[in-house]
């Protein structure tokens, strides 16, 4: 399966149109559109908007594992990941213990 094979079928998903999937990453329609059909690839950081966009790995949109669409990392986790990031290594421990508490407990 091809990259624009995988976008095409990631958008139909989705169910929308390549006009709002064009205008959630900032580029175009016809651009967007040149990916779907192989005439162009995208450059690494409109990948990464696809990824996230699609809540899927850079691999799976690549060509990689077609059993494994689905990943983890949504646009909540990578806030908490940069946010996380922005702390000092005390503050960031403190927070990664309160968070891990709360998961405990929900168990």
């Amino acid at each position: 399966m091809t990259m624009g094979d995988r976008l095409r079928e990631l958008r139909l998903r989705k169910n929308i149109s390549q006009e709002e999937v064009a205008r959630q990453i900032g580029i175009t329609r016809s651009a967007y559109s040149h990916y779907e059909i192989n005439n162009r690839q995208p450059v690494y950081e409109t990948l990464k908007k696809l990824a996230v966009l699609f809540n899927v790995s850079l691999d799976y949109i690549i060509g990689g594992e077609p059993g494994k669409p689905e990943t983890t990392v949504t646009p909540e986790a990578i806030e908490i990941i940069r946010i996380l990031n922005n702390m000092d290594q005390e503050r960031r421990k403190q927070s990664i213990d309160r968070m891990m508490a709360v998961i405990k407990q929900a168990d």
